[in-house]
């Protein structure tokens, strides 16, 4: 039986499983979606996840990859894989996950991992399967893989690079209380605002200092602004590639052990993809004399300080031997 992988963005939305008259192995089409074109690290991942699946599997599989959000936004792949309409297999923010599983947002917790090594270790060792679970339980999507790899630092319009500098420090966060009360427990001044006035806040004094990915940076030129970039380190982004419950369960049972596999190994694809052009991204806007980089010389106590608020927002979730798990995998 012969593979296909095709990517096609003007295919039709609908999953289709079509049966051969024959009595031969099942001729299956699967739809995925990414907000992003060809050249992002999360469309390159559904990519690779397609190829691996078509290597893996003897079967007739076509994969059809809707782009550049033509099927709508994370939040919307999400929704559909969870009624197993429209979208089979997407990758998607953790924050899209927190209507159906309150313990889904951990994996965006700043402070977390305690470097990119700790990050990679607990991706690899299971120490979030028990949100994958969750997830798994109450919206019947399947989390197969993770990617992610941005590394969050403060953008800030004066160096910054020890606690004193830090304390009091004006800063932008975003809505979700957890965001704030982490920055307090820092010492730093957090204020709620809108990812599209941060340009202007800092600009015109409001804050001193916001924070985001070398993506994020280059694309809104927040250097022109903040030209200081202080490597806190406070978050590395996780972004788990999920499949339709629904569908999952319609296929073979060959084809659903190469999806699975398959979604381990694009995950690690993506993170070393996304990683490493975080990395260029803020060494090449440094070379360019567009900002500057400063080592956070006391980044041991800001995870001592972060540490009681992380327990007790996993308390709240009742991820609590989930948040034990992570902190005990060296």
């Amino acid at each position: 039986m012969r593979k296909l992988n095709k990517t096609a963005a003007s295919a039709a939305a609908a999953t289709a499983i079509a049966f051969a008259m024959t009595g031969a192995a099942a001729a299956v089409e699967l739809h995925g979606a990414s907000q992003f074109g060809d050249d992002h690290a999360f469309t390159k991942a559904l990519v690779k996840f397609e190829e691996l699946v078509g290597d893996c599997y003897d079967g007739d599989v076509t994969f059809v990859l809707h782009k550049n959000s033509e099927l709508g936004l994370e939040k919307d792949y999400f929704n559909f894989m969870s009624q197993g309409v429209s979208v089979d297999y997407a990758i998607v923010s953790p924050s899209h996950m927190s209507t159906y599983s309150k313990m889904a947002p951990l994996m965006d917790m700043p402070f977390l991992f305690r470097d990119v090594d700790h990050w990679n270790k607990v991706l690899d060792q299971g120490g979030l399967d028990p949100i994958a679970e969750d997830v798994s339980k109450r919206a019947d999507v399947e989390l197969i893989g993770y990617a992610g790899g941005g590394t969050r630092n403060l953008i800030v319009n004066k160096p910054v690079e020890k606690m004193a500098d830090l304390e009091g420090l004006p800063m932008r966060v975003m809505g979700a209380p957890i965001q704030t009360r982490i920055v307090e427990a820092i010492k730093a001044a957090p204020s709620v605002i809108a990812y599209d006035e941060v340009y202007n806040a800092i600009q015109t004094g409001v804050i001193d200092a916001a924070e985001n990915e070398a993506a994020g940076i280059e694309q809104m030129k927040f250097y022109e602004v903040g030209p200081h970039i202080s490597k806190t380190q406070h978050a590395i982004t996780v972004r788990p590639i999920g499949f339709a419950g629904k569908t999952m369960r319609n296929l073979p049972e060959d084809l659903q052990a190469c999806i699975r596999q398959a979604g381990s190994e694009a995950g690690k694809f993506g993170r070393e993809l996304e990683s490493s052009q975080d990395s260029e991204k803020l060494a090449a806007m440094e070379a360019q004399g567009l900002l500057t980089t400063h080592e956070f010389a006391d980044r041991a106590k800001l995870l001592e300080l972060a540490e009681p608020v992380k327990r007790a927002y996993a308390e709240e979730l009742g991820a609590t031997e989930t948040l034990d798990k992570i902190n005990a995998i060296q």
